[in-house]
């Protein structure tokens, strides 16, 4: 099995756990969080290291999430008992995919030539959230190769307003003409 169908299916597990106890977006923080201090450097060489038993590393998560409610810890530790902690972070990210289904929002990625101001961005998320029927949750990048336009990125969707890609359209236009 996939390493993401496996992280998509603890998730998914993980989802039901929150949902049972009426806490999914606390736990989604919860699972960005463990999933983050996982990725520090002094942490994850305990965990990925063969010299540290899996009881050890099972008794410094349980410390470390001692004030987490008890099924996410226990969840946790279940993922470290099976060698799965390096899914961790894509459990985070499918968890969050989950997360936003149900709450009806959408993560996007915006990409501006130049730097816009605060109510220039509110504006746009409002017009993009009115447009595709969703809460946006929005990024902004600032990449002056584009030259001009927006480049937005919903999952898989991109669409591409940027005035690099009209130009890229009128030389094909012209050079077949």
């Amino acid at each position: 099995m996939r390493p993401i169908s496996i992280a998509r299916n603890y998730a998914d597990t993980l989802f039901e756990l929150a949902s049972t106890a009426n806490a999914i977006e606390p736990w989604g923080e919860l699972i960005d969080v463990t999933s983050a201090a996982m990725l520090a450097p002094s942490i994850e060489v305990v965990l990925m290291s063969p010299r540290v038993s899996r009881e050890q590393k099972v008794a410094i998560l349980s410390e470390a999430l001692k004030d987490a409610p008890r099924q996410f810890t226990l969840f946790i530790i279940a993922m470290i008992r099976r060698g799965r902690q390096p899914l961790i972070g894509m459990v985070a990210d499918e968890y969050r995919v989950l997360l936003d289904d149900k709450l009806g929002r959408v993560r996007a990625g915006i990409t501006v030539a130049r730097e816009i101001d605060e109510a220039a961005k509110a504006s746009f998320v409002a017009r993009l959230a009115k447009a595709i029927d969703k809460e946006v949750i929005a990024g902004f990048v600032v990449d002056p190769a584009i030259l001009g336009g927006t480049l937005v990125r919903i999952g898989d969707q991109i669409y591409d307003g940027t005035v690099r890609k009209r130009l890229s359209r009128l030389r094909r236009q012209l050079l077949t003409g």
